[in-house]
């Protein structure tokens, strides 16, 4: 009873820093608890953000479900095109390529997943790729898109970041956020609790606050330069730690798919957008100097460049806790992995909902701090391993930095996936797990692993009855792609940033 007396409210929330984590968590507060908070978001126009977070996975329609952000008014303000999945280049081999898409393939048993029907087909003759099975795919590989009934198509978003945290901002001020112009120069703490009790600004204002969101990026300015609290750092199996972005204009039609080509030390990402296509360079500093990560990418864009290339340093890993006493680390502040599978948007609003879930209205309690933690862990770790399966599965060893990757040590709980799907052709997902069974499959069979066998429920049919049965999932998703229109005139019609 004690404990709980010395509990305070929370109803004063401080967002430090802006962006898209920083206006997302100003969106997720305000449309949830505006009403019974007191919200404010500091940041600097002085002060760049990452800003190329600009390829997402089909969860922000989750996110934008719960706000009732409406989709044609989002895109046509991010400038924003669909993506059906994501294209690796030269990853499996130099000129093999596979797309991870966000389909489902096939028609699973209650037995056992399609794979292992198609896995018997193959043996039989009577299956074509993998792919030929998912509507998604298929679509992609035709520069396809519509919406379809029943939420009959799988999709996300390529869109424009920087307007993306306009959007929101936009959207968080109707709910009551009140941004704050400036830099942070004070934290101050409360010496007998340890909690921040204010940020001071170089204006010299200063904001008490009761709960503080870090969104202040790599530089962690609240949960580790204040809070102290330490990095969990995997470098050890993530080796890129640089990236280089540059801008050019569109010279083509934008595709439904991000674009992710492998390098001799990284791999470079094509994001088309409705007025111009983003670009970057992903690669580890120990195997490629920046000025030679530069003139690579510049060497391998279309279009007129639009700015001028800068170099990011990041450091794959997480945070030890990313809420610790009364501050929530969310968004890059929190950790980072790469983004090659486009998840940190993801992540930011994991770290949302899972605050909202939690909230501590009456006070903040150490269960909730605790479980909150928890979660993060393994939400980031379980993706940590799908990331790293890009590297370590693969046939290339035409260069010291894929020869590494193929030949690190790698966590435990990978290899057991791995070693499973290998032998079995078996994946299974444990609960909150973001990456879905198809998932798996699509990139261990695209990186080259196939499986040594398959579930006995496939040996059951006989050649014509397998015949029929994949052969009509595959003429049914040929029939349907046949009838889409083509993914630029689509977007043109729904979304055109231009009739806003």
């Amino acid at each position: 009873m004690e404990q709980q007396a010395q509990k305070k409210p929370v109803r004063r929330v401080i967002i430090a820093g802006g962006g898209t984590a920083g206006w997302m968590v100003a969106a997720g507060l305000s449309k949830s608890l505006g009403k019974l908070l007191d919200i404010k978001l500091i940041e600097s126009d002085e002060i760049g953000t990452v800003g190329v977070g600009e390829a997402t996975i089909p969860t922000l329609m989750n996110f934008h479900h719960v706000m009732e952000i409406n989709e044609q008014e989002f895109m046509a303000e991010t400038m924003a095109t669909f993506k059906l999945g994501i294209s690796f280049e030269n990853w499996r081999n130099v000129g093999e390529d596979y797309i991870h898409s966000f389909g489902v393939t096939g028609t699973d048993h209650w037995t056992a997943g399609f794979q292992h029907f198609w896995h018997k087909g193959r043996e039989r003759g009577l299956a074509g790729d993998y792919g030929d099975y998912c509507l998604e795919l298929k679509a992609s590989l035709e520069n396809k898109f519509a919406h379809l009934p029943k939420n009959g198509m799988n999709y996300a978003y390529h869109m424009d970041a920087g307007r993306y945290a306009k959007f929101l901002r936009k959207f968080s001020e109707r709910f009551g956020v009140q941004r704050i112009e400036g830099k942070i120069s004070e934290v101050r703490k409360d010496l007998n609790t340890g909690d921040i009790r204010a940020l001071r600004l170089d204006s010299g204002a200063e904001l008490e606050g009761d709960l503080f969101i870090d969104c202040t990026g790599f530089r962690a300015l609240l949960i580790g330069e204040t809070m102290g609290v330490g990095y969990d750092d995997w470098s050890h199996w993530l080796f890129n730690d640089s990236a280089v972005a540059l801008q050019t204009k569109s010279v083509g039609d934008a595709i439904p798919l991000t674009r992710a080509i492998a390098h001799d030390a990284g791999w470079q990402w094509r994001i088309p957008l409705q007025h111009r296509v983003g670009n970057g360079i992903v690669y580890s500093s120990r195997h490629m100097a920046d000025d030679d990560a530069i003139r690579h990418l510049q060497a391998n864009v279309q279009g007129e460049a639009l700015m001028t290339p800068r170099v990011i340093r990041f450091k794959p890993g997480q945070r030890k806790q990313t809420w610790k006493n009364n501050v929530v680390a969310i968004g890059l502040a929190s950790g980072f992995l790469e983004p090659i599978e486009s998840t940190s948007i993801h992540l930011i609003q994991r770290g949302i909902l899972r605050l909202l879930q939690m909230f501590p209205q009456d006070g903040i309690s150490q269960a909730d701090i605790a479980e909150y933690n928890k979660q993060a862990d393994a939400e980031i770790s379980h993706i940590r391993d799908f990331i790293i399966a890009h590297y370590c599965v693969t046939n290339r060893r035409d260069t010291p930095y894929w020869r590494a990757a193929a030949e690190m040590a790698i966590p435990p709980s990978l290899q057991h996936r791995i070693d499973l799907f290998r032998e079995t052709g078996r994946v299974f997902r444990l609960s909150n797990e973001l990456f879905a069974e198809n998932s798996w499959i699509q990139v261990l069979l695209g990186q080259g692993i196939h499986p040594a066998s398959h579930h006995q429920s496939a040996d059951l049919m006989g050649d014509e009855e397998l015949r029929r049965f994949l052969g009509g999932i595959s003429t049914s998703i040929d029939h349907t792609v046949a009838q889409l229109p083509s993914h630029q005139r689509y977007v043109e019609q729904y979304c055109s940033g231009t009739g806003w």
